[in-house]
């Protein structure tokens, strides 16, 4: 039987390093197909990494408590309400997931989001500008704030909690100034843009198109990526697995399209907003800003001896999480059919917060993805409708949101905790 001797090394000279240990396992792994992923998977679970299992867990609950209280909670109707109500504040809470990423917080959102909607009611029904033209100057507003908290936050190194809470009294002001003395501004019924919020659903053969789509994306990307892994010798998920995911996918999608297009249809608005989503998430996944990102916000000093130009992903993760504020604001105008004094105040804020929490996003930076806004949206207007149809009072709609808020940090800190001893082991 042969042997190999180690190489020998000069005095002081250190040995070549081989494959890390965690390389070697992914490697073994590898080789052992479907019962090598199962063993992955459980290893993954085992460390705390459980992604968006108790979101969904939780989820399911919740729609099966209202479901035995209230029937009406999953009629057709319902649910294409609950699908247009989630977007405004969902697209809020998915610039919020951005700047949590960076273990940053913008507690401002609400308040740009007022503004937007006040410059878009009144520059589109006062002042008579083209609609587009009136999005634009809307949306370019929330950029702007954006630009500001950046550049104050890398300038003067303020803490991101203190630039925004002084952003937010002061935007409500100019939220009243923009309104000026009416308070509100009403905007038509009939303009496209109330339209698009309200009265535009797909077709359903249209809605069935779009599932197909969707399920062969994530059948294409879940095979890509395999490509990718397995050319760096890493463990790949088998094909079977990737196959029932996108068939698991397609069904779910195909029975709610079914659902909705008992009623009205889907929502034209809340395709968008999936597609958005979507996007954003492959641009934190795929892209050198996303990579940055997460490498900022899980260790900004690594990531500055890295070579990654820290003030500038700062800088653009504000712009990006003002920008899709001032949208959100122009949607809540669009399906409110005005802007007034009290658009973006009350729970808004803290709800778009709430809900990138909940949806998976950590507090502490450096993990998420642009679903946690689309899981946790979900979660927190379910809370809202449902408890509505059971016609109790907001002030139980507080104290469950902020409880499933609560628990949603718990989970938070004890995954970081969990994967950390892991790591240490």
């Amino acid at each position: 039987m042969s042997t190999t001797k180690p190489a020998r090394t000069a005095p002081g000279e250190l040995p070549p390093a081989g494959p890390p240990a965690d390389l070697l396992d992914e490697r073994l792994i590898a080789q052992q197909g479907l019962s090598g992923w199962l063993r992955s998977e459980g290893l993954r679970l085992r460390t705390g990494d459980i992604g968006s299992l108790p979101v969904i867990i939780g989820l399911v609950i919740i729609w099966v408590i209202f479901a035995v209280l209230n029937p009406a909670f999953v009629s057709a109707q319902n649910l294409v309400n609950l699908a247009i109500q989630l977007v405004p504040i969902g697209t809020l809470a998915l610039g919020i997931v951005f700047v949590l990423l960076l273990g940053q917080i913008d507690l401002s959102a609400g308040s740009v989001a007022g503004v937007a909607a006040a410059v878009v009611a009144v520059t589109f029904v006062n002042m008579g500008f083209p609609l587009v033209l009136a999005i634009l100057a809307a949306i370019l507003s929330g950029s702007l704030i954006g630009l500001v908290y950046g550049l104050v936050f890398n300038r003067f190194g303020v803490p991101s909690f203190i630039i925004t809470l002084a952003g937010l009294l002061a935007f409500l002001g100019v939220q009243l100034l923009v309104l000026g003395n009416e308070g509100t501004v009403n905007v038509p019924f009939n303009s496209p843009l109330v339209q698009f919020a309200n009265g535009t659903f797909l077709p359903p053969v249209v809605s069935y198109v779009l599932v197909v789509l969707a399920a062969v994306a994530v059948l294409l990307s879940g095979m890509q990526l395999n490509r990718r892994r397995a050319s760096a010798d890493l463990s790949t998920v088998p094909l079977a697995v990737v196959v029932v995911r996108a068939l698991f996918l397609a069904a779910i999608l195909a029975a709610a399209t079914f659902v909705l297009s008992q009623d009205r249809g889907v929502p034209l608005m809340f395709v968008l907003f999936v597609v958005v989503i979507a996007i954003m998430d492959l641009t934190i996944k795929r892209t050198r800003w996303g990579r940055d990102i997460m490498a900022v916000g899980g260790n900004v000093e690594a990531a500055r001896r890295a070579g990654i130009n820290v003030k500038a992903v700062y800088l653009s993760v504000f712009v990006t999480c003002s920008t899709f504020a001032a949208l959100g604001g122009v949607l809540l105008a669009a399906r409110l059919a005005a802007a007034n004094q009290s658009t973006g105040t009350g729970d808004v804020n803290l709800n778009a917060i709430a809900a990138a929490v909940i949806g998976g996003t950590s507090l502490f930076g450096g993990r998420g993805s642009a679903y946690s806004a689309l899981l946790g949206i979900v979660v927190i207007q379910s809370i809202s409708n449902g408890l509505d149809l059971l016609n109790l009072d907001s002030s139980i709609r507080f104290i469950i949101t902020g409880l499933v808020t609560l628990l949603a940090v718990i989970i938070d800190s004890t995954t970081r905790r969990r994967r950390a001893q892991a790591g240490r082991a």
